[in-house]
């Protein structure tokens, strides 16, 4: 019997700082290939030890979906992790904390009155579920990071950010064409959605493009502000010495962790 290799990870991110770092240290782990497609460059080759395809999305649910379906398409991903910073929408949830999504939403989604709201329509469905053998392993690399990686955040860099005691959440990531910033905004979507925990502009559509092609998905997200008027005035700041460190870290954890994209064996 000889092991087919199993098939690479898609990964996903929507701003070039979160791609640039990442691609950094696939070109440490290893020979790296480009392919431009769609008006983006996916890059394939080997990150802390897994086979993977990287690629910018940009932002937005049109252009996260175009880069799923590319994965898929192009590179015959076994599942995707979109990862990268939202805004908190729970009252529960603070900056520096992180969110593993169990399912999403497309929180701008109303086709009423010929379907419901939030319904994806011709699909029945409103909540798209994450795989839950990669959110377990997230969740996993997640926990260790907060034990053992965090504490080697400097200190200044903590307190800029009051990060006293950030936490990990489970749960629902909503998704929309639009910046929620305000706090009229988030009022509203916590009145909608009480159950929402982080608001973003792309997982909503990575689940529906994985949901359509039975390709498992999993979705990061590190709090980067409270999504109301008082959002973090310093984001660039905090994407490059907070964002990155977190999403180096964890990415590593869970990418090293014991998990499988479909091996199978055929006869020699």
């Amino acid at each position: 019997m000889t092991a087919l290799p199993s098939p690479p990870l898609g990964i996903l991110v929507p701003l070039a700082e979160e791609a640039e770092a990442l691609f950094a240290l696939m070109r440490q782990d290893g020979a790296t290939q480009t392919r431009r497609l769609g008006g983006r460059d996916y890059h394939s080759g080997s990150l802390f030890g897994r086979d993977c395809v990287l690629t910018l999305s940009r932002v937005g649910k049109v252009a996260a979906a175009t880069a799923t379906a590319g994965l898929v398409h192009e590179f015959g991903v076994g599942a995707v992790l979109n990862a990268g910073v939202a805004g908190g929408a729970a009252a529960s949830v603070h900056v520096g904390d992180i969110v593993v999504g169990d399912a999403m939403l497309q929180h701008d989604l109303d086709a009423r009155p010929i379907f419901p709201r939030f319904e994806v329509p011709l699909t029945g469905m409103s909540r798209f579920a994450a795989d839950a053998v990669l959110g377990a392993s997230l969740a996993r690399a997640t926990q260790a990071f907060l034990a053992e990686d965090l504490p080697a955040l400097a200190p200044d860099i903590r307190a800029q950010f009051s990060l006293a005691s950030p936490a990990l959440h489970r749960g629902l990531v909503i998704s929309g064409d639009r910046f929620v910033n305000g706090h009229a905004d988030v009022a509203a979507l916590r009145a909608d959605v009480p159950d929402a925990l982080a608001i973003e502009m792309e997982s909503g559509a990575v689940a529906q493009v994985c949901h359509d092609y039975g390709v498992p998905f999993a979705v990061l997200r590190i709090i980067s502000d409270s999504a109301d008027d008082n959002a973090h005035v310093d984001f660039p700041r905090f994407l490059g010495l907070v964002a990155s460190f977190y999403s180096h870290h964890i990415i590593r954890r869970f990418l090293q962790d014991d998990w499988s994209l479909g091996r199978a064996t055929i006869s020699a």
